[in-house]
C-alpha cells in the first residue's frame, strides 16, 4: 500500500492530511479542557453544542461553500481553508465566554466543510488506475484511524511539560503545515464545466446527481447504518466502560483503540479484496453485518447485561472493521458516478449527506443512552441502521455495470453525442450529467449490459 506514495503529488497531499489531522486531534483535547475552564461541570453541554454546531456547519454550508469556490483554483481553496482554520485555532486560547467558543467553532468548521470535499475530490484526478485509487483511499482511512490513536497520546505527553493553551499552538502549526504542503505541489486544474451555471444550480448539482444515481442512494443507506453504530461507540463507550465495567480512563482508551484497530485492519485488507470483488457485495454485506452487530448487542445487554471484558473489546474491534469496510470504498463509487468536472460537487454531496446521518445519530445515541438506557438505544439505532441497509439492498442493483445502453428521445438524430457510438446502438460509461438526467430503466440495463 505504501508504494502509492511514489506518486509525488499524492505523497505531499497525504502529508498535508496527516499534519492537519494531528492538529485537529490536539484541538479536540484542548477544546475539552478550555470548555471545562469556562463552564466547569457544564463542559459536557458546551462540547455537545459545539459538536452539534460542527455537524450543522457541515450539512448546511458544504454545498454553498463548494458552489462559491467552484470557479477558484483548487490550491487557493485548500490553502485558504487551512489558513482560516489556523487563525481560528490561534484565537481560541484567548476566549473567555461560551458564545465565543461557539462562534469560532462555527467558522473553523465552515472552513473544514470547504477543505475536506475539495481535498477528497482532488485525489481521484491523481490516479488513472482504480486499484491505485483504492490504495490511496485505504491509506487515507488509516491516517484518520492513526490520528484517533496517536493524537490523544501526543497531547498527553505535551501536557506533562506545558499548559493546555499551548496545544492550540500545535493546532496552528498543523494547519499551517498543511497549507505549506499544499502550496508545494502542482494540483490538477478543475475541469471546466461545459456551460455557465447559476449559484443555485452549482449548490444543488451534486445532490441532484447523487439522488439520481442508484448506487449512491444505496451508499446513503449504508452511511446511515455506519453512523448509527459508530455514534453509539463514540458517545457511549466512556459510559459503558466507567459505569458498566467500573473501568478506569485507561480502559476507555483501550476500548476506543480496539475500535480504531478494527477500522485500520479493514483499511489494510480492503485493497486486495476489492481487486477481486465488486464494491456492492463488500459494502452491503458490511452494512448488513454492522446493523446486526448493533441489534445483537442491544438484545445481549438487555437480556444478559454487558459481555465479558475481552468479548467487549473483540466486539468493538469487529464494529470498527465493519464501519471502515463501508466507508473506505465509498470514494470509488463517487469517482465512478460523475464526470471529472462534477466530482467536487458530488464529493460535497456525500460529505453533506453522511454528516446529516451523524447529525441524526449523535443525539439519539447521547440522549437515548441517558434517558432510555443502553439496550433500548442500541435497538433504536439498530432499527435506523436496518432502514439504511434495506434502502441499500433495494436501490443499489446487484447488477451495476459502468457501461449502460440507453436511449435519447430528447436528442435529434445525428446529434454528436449519438454519433459517437456509430449505428450499433448507444452505450457508454453512464453518469448523470446535462445529457443524461435520468438513470436508464433497470430492465433495459439488465438486458443489454454485460456483467462486470
Amino acid at each position: 500500500m505504501l508504494a502509492i506514495l511514489a506518486n509525488p503529488v499524492f505523497a505531499r497531499l497525504f502529508s498535508a492530511q496527516c499534519i492537519a489531522l494531528v492538529g485537529t486531534g490536539l484541538l479536540t483535547v484542548a477544546l475539552g479542557l478550555l470548555a471545562y475552564d469556562i463552564a466547569g461541570t457544564g463542559a459536557g453541554a458546551v462540547l455537545g453544542t459545539a459538536f452539534a454546531i460542527k455537524m450543522v456547519a457541515y450539512v448546511g454550508l458544504a454545498p454553498l461553500a463548494n458552489a462559491a469556490a467552484d470557479r477558484l483554483p483548487r490550491k487557493a481553496v485548500l490553502i485558504g481553508a487551512d489558513l482560516i482554520r489556523a487563525v481560528v485555532a490561534l484565537a481560541l486560547p484567548f476566549v473567555d465566554a461560551v458564545w465565543q467558543i461557539y462562534l469560532l467553532i462555527f467558522v473553523l468548521q465552515a472552513a473544514s466543510a470547504t477543505f475536506t470535499p475539495t481535498f477528497q475530490a482532488t485525489i481521484p484526478d491523481l490516479f488513472e488506475s482504480e486499484a491505485d485509487y483504492t490504495r490511496a483511499l485505504s491509506l487515507s482511512r488509516l491516517a484518520y484511524d492513526l490520528e484517533n490513536l496517536l493524537s490523544p497520546a501526543l497531547a498527553g505527553v505535551l501536557l506533562l511539560v506545558t499548559g493546555y493553551h499551548n496545544l492550540f499552538l500545535g493546532t496552528v502549526v498543523g494547519f499551517a503545515g498543511s497549507a505549506l504542503m499544499v502550496a508545494s505541489v502542482a494540483l490538477p486544474l478543475r475541469k471546466a464545466a461545459t456551460r455557465t451555471r447559476s449559484f443555485a444550480e452549482r449548490a444543488t448539482r451534486g445532490l441532484r446527481i447523487y439522488m439520481a444515481t442508484p448506487r449512491l442512494r444505496g451508499l446513503l443507506g449504508l452511511s446511515m447504518a455506519a453512523a448509527a453504530t459508530s455514534a453509539f461507540v463514540l458517545v457511549n463507550t466512556v459510559v459503558l466502560v466507567r459505569a458498566g465495567f467500573g473501568g478506569a480512563e485507561t480502559q476507555v482508551a483501550v476500548a476506543l483503540a480496539c475500535y480504531g484497530a478494527g477500522s485500520m485492519l479493514a483499511a489494510l485488507v480492503l485493497p486486495q479484496l476489492l481487486d477481486h470483488m465488486p464494491d456492492r457485495p463488500v459494502m452491503v454485506t458490511a452494512g448488513t453485518a454492522v446493523t446486526l452487530w448493533t441489534v445483537v448487542l442491544g438484545l445481549w445487554t438487555w437480556l444478559a447485561g454487558l459481555p465479558a471484558w475481552p468479548v467487549f473489546l473483540a466486539l468493538w474491534a469487529l464494529g470498527g472493521f465493519l464501519y471502515s469496510a463501508i466507508l473506505t470504498p465509498s470514494g470509488r463509487l463517487l469517482r465512478r458516478s460523475a464526470r471529472p468536472e462534477d466530482r467536487p460537487a458530488l464529493f460535497t454531496a456525500q460529505f453533506t449527506l453522511s454528516h446529516a446521518c451523524w447529525l441524526i445519530a449523535y443525539p439519539v445515541a447521547g440522549i437515548g443512552g441517558e434517558a432510555l438506557g443502553m439496550p433500548a438505544t442500541l435497538l433504536i439505532l439498530g432499527a435506523m441502521g436496518l432502514a439504511g441497509a434495506v434502502l441499500a439492498h433495494m436501490t443499489w442493483p446487484p447488477h451495476d455495470p459502468e457501461s449502460l445502453a440507453h436511449d435519447h428521445p430528447d436528442l435529434a438524430p445525428g446529434h454528436p453525442h449519438l454519433e459517437a457510438d456509430g449505428q450499433g446502438g448507444h452505450r457508454h460509461a453512464f453518469v448523470i450529467d446535462d445529457e443524461h438526467r435520468r438513470w436508464p430503466s433497470p430492465p433495459r440495463a439488465r438486458r443489454t449490459a454485460p456483467e462486470r
